[in-house]
């Protein structure tokens, strides 16, 4: 039987990634409004069953729920970010939401030359490249999330379950928004091998330099890793790798080991491997999408930063697997707690 592991925005989420291009029947659209909202992913396009398709689906929900028109354009590749934007911008956008660390430049600079038009990114907040201050344009707002947090929660539930006492974790591209999952991971290892005098180890990433995968699109590279960890005695895998990811679960599939899978419910949005997740890390894109909308078009937009967390429910784990051990599963809510509380300290 699963257990849920408290967090309310996990249900929303399912249920919009489901309902994604669907609408129930009680539920009307709202009529239709002068304002445009619109979007670009990375290169991992918007069926990558990870962060671009739930920021899609925080879109989507404005569409539908505050009667917002839409457009959208999805890169092939990172050199086309800039002309993405911009094709945007001339279809007359009043509002663009850019997804991923990667478009962090581009959107900054199509948000100075586009004073008029409001830009939100999610993984990105602008900071000063010296002094790591924050420096957001007026018209840009930073979507972070807080993914060290679960990812500790997912990491001593990968200790507690593992029965070979080795865990594996890789990476698309060695980034921030990437590496924040692994360390958070590594963490809640370590915290399980401290309470427990166990020594559960951590393959693909020591705190400064792990496996990646060196993009976010090639699947057979993503097995490949994964599979060279299971040939180390690796038997639960954490890919943080976008649809490269999906690769790492099929290894663990094939070889029977399990994984855990990164900011969507992977039963909901990848459902032909739920039966080898342990759980998943989540991250509430879509609401923190929709209510950037929502803001720009009551004309309530700031470019303070939001940041998901435990506490807000920003982000958090999905349901855990029937393999968890129960005394697993309640130590992980007494440890969400504790890490609300600042009892324990994360990245």
């Amino acid at each position: 039987m699963k257990k849920t592991v408290g967090m309310a925005a996990v249900a929303a989420l399912a249920l919009s990634l489901a309902a994604c291009g669907e609408r129930a029947e009680d539920s009307p659209q709202a009529e239709e409004i002068d304002f445009k909202a619109c979007m670009v992913s990375d290169s991992g396009g918007f069926d990558d069953k990870s962060f671009n398709q739930t920021s899609l689906a925080g879109l989507t929900a404005a569409e539908d729920d505050l009667g917002v028109q839409t457009a959208t354009i999805e890169s092939a590749s990172d050199a086309e970010y800039a002309d993405n934007l911009q094709s945007l911008v001339d279809e007359g956008c009043n509002q663009i939401t850019t997804v991923g660390f990667l478009l962090g430049d581009a959107t900054r600079e199509a948000a100075d030359a586009n004073p008029d038009v409001d830009f939100a990114i999610v993984d990105f907040e602008f900071t000063d490249p010296e002094t790591f201050e924050p420096n957001p344009p007026d018209n840009a707002k930073g979507l972070t999330f807080d993914t060290g947090q679960p990812s500790f929660l997912a990491g001593y539930v990968a200790a507690g379950t593992s029965e070979s006492g080795t865990v594996g974790t890789f990476g698309g591209l060695n980034i921030p928004t990437v590496t924040i999952f692994m360390t958070g991971f590594l963490q809640g290892v370590e915290y399980y091998n401290e309470e427990n005098d166990a020594d559960v180890k951590v393959i693909g990433w020591d705190g400064k330099d792990g496996s990646f995968t060196e993009d976010f699109e090639d699947q057979a590279k993503g097995q490949q890793v994964a599979e060279q960890m299971i040939q180390q005695g690796a038997d639960v895998i954490f890919p943080v790798a976008g649809p490269a990811g999906l690769g790492g679960l099929k290894a663990a599939q094939d070889a029977e080991a399990w994984g855990i899978w990164v900011d969507t419910d992977g039963c909901v949005s990848a459902a032909e491997y739920c039966d080898t997740l342990l759980t998943s890390v989540v991250k509430g894109m879509d609401v923190a999408v929709e209510q950037a909308i929502e803001d720009s078009v009551n004309d309530e937009f700031t470019n303070e930063v939001y940041r998901g967390t435990l506490e807000n429910d920003g982000v958090g784990l999905a349901d855990l697997g029937e393999d968890v051990p129960s005394e697993v599963a309640d130590k992980v809510e007494e440890l969400r707690q504790m890490i609300i509380d600042g009892e324990i300290q994360v990245g």
